[in-house]
């Protein structure tokens, strides 16, 4: 393997990787851009080392050319665990982790010399990252439970101001989790009971102009 070969698959890694990564950084998910981007890479590398090993040494000791890269499948579990968070009656980040879980085999698939393979792949797990939001929403419309995430102020009435809002809209708060953040700000998770006349959206646009707020996302 030249190395020419060796740098054309890292970098292919590297772009693959990244441009997955950054739709979960622009939704601020725990792993984003330069995570997906690493373990991408990783796992190539992974790949590469393994391959070169069994052409140097398949003439003189039997070598399996797959068992350093067998170990990313596995071993990127424990990163997964990492993005995935308990919060009352709600589980967070397993699309992130199914996700870093997707990238490795990428990372593997390139490593592997199989390019149209990875690229295919790729353009497949960043359609359903951007577009089965939507096609979920409508297969399962009926299902009125809804997550978001809202960042405001830690301030005294923060937390009454958004149940007030919600109240008004006939919004039922289901499960509550707040986390303090950095630079005077709290993290509220809500797990809302929606009315079938209200979308998700429409509660959105209503605490985004609501006195306070930084941010709001919706859990998915």
């Amino acid at each position: 393997m030249s190395t020419y070969e060796i740098i054309f698959k890292l970098t292919l890694a590297c772009i693959l990787g990244g441009i997955i990564g950054l739709e979960r950084e622009s939704l601020n998910r725990p792993a984003g851009f330069r995570t997906y981007t690493l373990v991408c890479v990783g796992s190539a590398l992974a790949m590469v080392v393994s391959l070169d090993m069994y052409y140097q040494y398949h003439h003189t000791v039997t070598v399996d050319p797959g068992r350093i890269a067998a170990q990313v499948v596995s071993g990127i579990g424990f990163l997964g665990a990492g993005t995935i968070m308990k919060e009352g009656s709600t589980v967070r980040g397993l699309t992130t982790a199914a996700g870093l879980w997707g990238v490795a085999c990428i990372g593997l698939a390139v490593g592997a010399g199989m390019y149209v393979p990875a690229v295919v792949t790729s353009v497949l797990i960043l359609f359903v990252l951007v577009y089965f939001v939507r096609f979920e929403e409508q297969v399962t419309g009926s299902r009125l439970f809804k997550g978001i995430v809202v960042v405001v102020d830690d301030m005294p009435g923060a937390v009454g101001t958004i149940g007030s809002h919600l109240g008004e809209m006939g919004v039922l708060i289901k499960n509550i989790h707040l986390e303090r953040l950095e630079d005077g700000l709290l993290e509220v998770v809500l797990l809302l009971r929606l009315t079938p006349e209200i979308e998700i959206e429409e509660v959105i646009n209503k605490l985004t102009h609501a006195k306070g707020i930084h941010s709001i996302s919706r859990l998915n």
